[in-house]
């Protein structure tokens, strides 16, 4: 399917999701298979996550940040917040 109109596509490139592209597209996969969409802008996803390859599906906004995590774990022991001596409410 060639573009159909004299004027480029427009593709958006967010680092923290899809990339968005003005339909209607047609994507070849690895294994030759052709997915097509007449919608009027596409989500192509980036993360490999979504079970709708190779649309975006939002999986990748499942996905924490290592960043935070180690963030979370200092700040907890900044405030005492020491998941060691939290108490489960079994009483030995």
């Amino acid at each position: 399917m060639p573009n159909e109109s004299d004027r480029a596509r427009r593709v958006t490139v967010d680092r923290e999701g899809p990339i968005l592209v003005e339909g209607p597209v047609e994507i070849v996969q690895e294994d030759g298979t052709i997915a097509t969409s007449d919608r009027f802008l596409v989500a192509i996803c980036t993360c490999r996550r979504s079970r709708s390859q190779p649309w975006c599906d939002t999986s990748h906004r499942r996905r924490t940040k290592p960043a935070e995590g180690r963030r979370r774990e200092g700040r907890d022991a900044a405030h005492g917040n020491d998941q060691k001596d939290t108490h489960d409410g079994d009483d030995h």
